[in-house]
């Protein structure tokens, strides 16, 4: 049976792209891949990619000549979480407060693991976490 190697890319929703792009981009320092207008920007994320999509776009097919990829989209805020060295934790709380950036909740988890939550300008919610959040490392 074929196994997964990994999480290639995640996407959020967010309507005002130039908002999504100053804040991946510039508050969380993310370096950015590509940008089509107003349907999409991307972000390179360690190993992975981010994708920020405007739903009111990506809900369209694609028009003649477009590569084509299926109508998606989502409603609401989405989620994602960071993978963040234990002890950085900190120095990005206090980047993020410096931006301007509430931090919603600061957890240590049953396990020992901690992490924190804030939200990006669409209203998605936002997470760094030590990896060993999931036993992983």
């Amino acid at each position: 049976m074929p196994t997964f190697e990994g999480i290639f890319e995640t996407a959020l929703y967010a309507e005002d792209i130039d908002r999504a792009e100053a804040f991946y981009g510039m508050v969380l320092g993310l370096e950015k891949i590509t940008r089509a207008g107003n349907r999409h920007v991307f972000f390179r994320c360690g190993e992975g990619v981010l994708l920020i999509f405007n739903p009111e776009e990506t809900v369209k097919p694609p028009g003649p000549n477009a590569l084509p990829v299926p109508p998606h989209g989502a409603k609401g805020n989405g989620h994602m979480c960071f993978r963040v060295a234990a002890e950085a934790l900190d120095a990005w709380k206090t980047k993020l407060e410096a931006a301007g950036v509430e931090i919603e909740a600061d957890i240590c988890w049953p396990n020992g693991a901690r992490s924190f939550y804030f939200r990006d300008p669409a209203g998605n919610s936002l997470e760094c976490a030590e990896a060993g959040l999931w036993a992983k490392d």
